[in-house]
């Protein structure tokens, strides 16, 4: 075990936090399943939690080989990735599977082992590395917005524009997590601006089209617009009985919760064991479970900054900002979805909801952050033998 620990470089802290959030997803996973179990499949939970399991193991075995590679390294990587995620996101839209009858390709199988993937995910943490290796670039001269539209403008709208006919959720978190980006990175604010209201432009010009011409989009455009006008509208309506069963879950919860297990609405949440997951965890375990999640990702997002604080290198600082706050981002909006703090979006609980991709992908990001706090450790630690070494005693010693 301890040759395990050893091998473990990086922030202890975020290790600690993320095996934590890992080992607790079981409970509300496995109770929170039952729903899913009873409506499509035997009515046994336990598959689900081994399946849950093997996409934990198989998300740490990539956090663990991917902090072992050298962060640099995936500068060049994000240049050869980017192309073909361009590619999968076309593949989605074409070819990608429906999942419950929903028009929203997001999906793709894996031929060999059956297994779907939401490519949309790996666009996201590419892309925002590709936009960390950009800033770096011109972080030590002075730009012009139109020598940056080819290079940074261009692939930003074109992995949006892919993605955005089947998720506007995922697209507007991207978007979002690039302006914090750039703006982290020192890119000018009123370019800053000509970029926003060029994105608020596009998507005014795709819903229209979408209005105009129903059939190449359906349903989608109007599932966002009922999504928004429930969540402004205090009426009841049958789009909103996920979040008035996620609200009655949060209200049975109280202070110290139901107990593990013994959650009502599970059975009658849709999603519960992915979206609404934290209205389970709030049901079961009250308050108190909900702060402490919420403490958790906090916890998360205090050491990623300490991370790009002490990072030796610009381009350090802003991929550990670039693929570690879209992680803590995406928690507080499940988290904010579930008390109708946010219209629904469809965004699952980073390390706890259950799901491959949302695993795989937030490993993915971790192990990123955790090669670039490696190898900050890395120099402290030749730095302190250099400092050793220039002990005169140490020097007469040898001498001697």
């Amino acid at each position: 075990m301890s040759n395990i620990f050893s091998n473990l470089k990086g922030d202890k802290v975020i290790w600690a936090t993320t095996g934590l959030l890992a080992l607790f997803s079981f409970l509300p996973v496995y109770s929170s399943s039952s729903n899913i179990a009873y409506l499509y499949g035997d009515g046994s939970t336990f598959s689900y939690l081994v399946v849950h399991f093997f996409h934990l193991v198989l998300g740490f075995c990539l956090l663990f080989a991917i902090h072992k590679i050298p962060y640099h390294y995936f500068k060049g990587l994000s240049i050869l990735m980017l192309p073909i995620v361009v590619l999968l996101l076309l593949y989605t839209i074409s070819q990608g599977t429906t999942i419950d009858g929903s028009n929203a390709s997001r999906w793709i199988q894996i031929p060999v082992v059956g297994v779907t993937f939401q490519s949309s995910t790996l666009a996201s943490v590419v892309l925002l590395i590709y936009v960390a290796r950009y800033l770096t670039r011109i972080s030590e001269r002075v730009v012009t917005f139109k020598e940056t539209i080819l290079p940074l403008w261009v692939p930003v709208f074109v992995v949006l524009m892919l993605i955005l006919p089947a998720n506007f959720s995922t697209t507007a978190i991207i978007f979002t997590m690039v302006m914090v980006l750039v703006f982290l990175g020192g890119y000018p604010l009123r370019y800053i601006g000509i970029v926003l209201g060029a994105g608020a432009l596009v998507l005014t010009l795709f819903v229209l089209t979408a209005k105009a011409f129903p059939g190449l989009l359906p349903n989608r455009i109007d599932t966002w617009t009922n999504r928004i006008e429930n969540f402004s509208n205090d009426e009841d309506t049958e789009a909103d009985y996920q979040i008035e069963k996620a609200k009655i879950a949060i209200a049975r919860g109280g202070i110290t919760g139901s107990g593990i297990g013994k959650s009502v609405q599970r059975n009658f949440l849709p999603q519960s064991s992915s979206d609404f997951i934290y209205a389970i965890i709030v049901e079961e375990m009250g308050l108190l479970g909900a702060f402490g999640v919420m403490l958790a990702y906090l916890m998360l997002l205090f050491r990623i900054v300490i991370v790009a604080t002490k990072a030796d290198t610009i381009f350090g600082k802003l991929v550990v900002m670039g693929v570690g706050l879209p992680i803590v981002f995406q928690a507080l909006v499940n988290m904010a979805v579930a008390v109708e703090l946010f219209p629904v979006t469809g965004q699952t609980l980073p390390l706890i909801s259950s799901g491959g991709t949302s695993i795989w992908m937030t490993c993915l990001a971790l192990g990123i952050i955790q090669s670039v706090s490696a190898k900050r450790e890395e120099i402290k630690t030749s730095e302190d033998r250099e400092r050793e070494g220039d002990n005169p005693l140490d020097i007469l010693s040898e001498a001697i």
